[in-house]
């Protein structure tokens, strides 16, 4: 049995063999069981439904489902030969700015001579509304995007000139995604406490990020483009039931947060950064400033609404150490120190996969689904 997939992890995809229609499955090992049967919402191409019932729908159907797993009565597929899909449809996608360390890295990188964290920082999750659309399932390849970034050497004299083409300084960001399956209305306010009503699961994120594209539009409004081409999410989604030995103290909040974020947990997650096979970073996601309750009471605290498949992601996940940062920007100092073989940025053929695991419930680790992309030339 593959490490990392057993009866106290079971996470959430959607799958579907030759001839047949996707379906809700669940990884055992190294296998996908169907479990289109065991409740009408699961038979369906994606978690919405089901996730819609709540988490004593979630609860009542984990429990039955792990029994019929360890009897063996539901059937079985190897997961080789299997192909897996988006497991949600995602409605709104938000990014958050969660890591102290990504923050202060990118701050120092940007603007040298200042502080490196702007006055809001510690006061609130910074975040930025994303694009549902363009979020894409593990494998998917992902085409170097093509924007306005700054003419090279148009700075010299005078202000800087815009050209268009493919981005240079193409780069990921090693996230933690968090999906909603009970929605809210508009004007009703997730407290920190109620994070466990909502919340359904946790993927694997990559943000991909075209800095070049990302540093000449984000001024005054932030990111657009550089952002938008493309965020891809692991294909299985772990049961917030499977963390339940993962959580952790956040590491110091200064100063203490307004009343409306106070409380939440961190979660002791590990990460890998694999590089066309090598691995070149393991950011640790127990060291985030913000918890992902924070994240949620502020989404909504404004009486935003959310709804089944709405996606929020953590931000860059970076430790303190060089060899825990989550984003080639941070990797390379902005491009100025080469790592992995004199690389800076990603180039044309590069394939990067996010790794990720946490303590489990029986006492070992659970291992999450991988996030895995590949990067294709630009398109005319």
């Amino acid at each position: 049995m593959a490490d990392g997939f057993g009866l106290d992890h079971l996470p959430y995809g959607v799958f579907s063999t030759e001839g047949s229609a996707p379906r809700v499955g669940v990884r055992y090992g190294d296998d996908v069981v169907d479990v289109s049967t065991v409740q009408p919402q699961l038979d369906r191409s994606d978690l919405n439904d089901f996730m819609a019932l709540g988490p004593d729908a979630w609860a009542e159907t984990r429990a039955e489902i792990a029994g019929l797993v360890e009897a063996e009565a539901l059937p079985a597929t190897p997961l080789d030969t299997v192909a897996l899909h988006l497991p949600f449809a995602v409605g709104d996608y938000v990014d958050f700015y969660a890591s102290l360390d990504h923050a202060s890295n990118v701050g120092r990188i940007f603007r040298p001579d200042q502080e490196p964290l702007l006055p809001n920082w510690r006061h609130l999750p910074v975040g930025y509304h994303g694009r549902g659309g363009t979020v894409v399932v593990s494998g998917t390849p992902v085409v170097r995007p093509c924007g306005q970034r700054v003419s090279t050497g148009s700075t010299a004299e005078g202000p800087p000139l815009p050209e268009y083409g493919p981005s240079r300084r193409l780069d990921i960001e090693a996230e933690l995604g968090f999906v909603i399956g009970a929605g809210s209305g508009m004007a009703h306010r997730i407290g920190v406490d109620a994070f466990a009503e909502h919340v359904f699961g946790v993927v694997g994120l990559n943000d991909w990020s075209a800095r070049d594209i990302q540093a000449w539009e984000y001024v005054p409004l932030g990111p657009f483009l550089g952002k938008s081409f493309a965020t891809s999410v692991s294909a299985w989604v772990t049961p917030l039931a499977a963390l339940d030995a993962a959580w952790c103290d956040l590491p110091g909040q200064e100063p203490a947060p307004l009343s409306y974020l106070a409380g939440g947990q961190g979660l002791d997650i590990s990460v890998e950064v694999v590089l066309n096979g090598e691995v070149v970073s393991r950011p640790p996601y127990r060291t985030m400033y913000w918890s992902p309750a924070q994240m949620l009471a502020h989404l909504t605290v404004n009486g935003a609404s959310t709804r089944p498949g709405d996606l929020f992601a953590s931000g860059t996940i970076s430790g303190p150490d060089p060899g825990t940062r989550g984003s080639f920007l941070e990797l390379s100092w902005g491009g100025k120190e080469p790592f992995a073989d004199g690389r800076t940025f990603l180039e044309d053929g590069d394939e990067v996969t996010l790794r990720y695991s946490a303590p489990g419930t029986a006492g070992g680790r659970i291992t999450f689904g991988e996030v895995t992309g590949r990067i294709e030339p630009a398109r005319p």
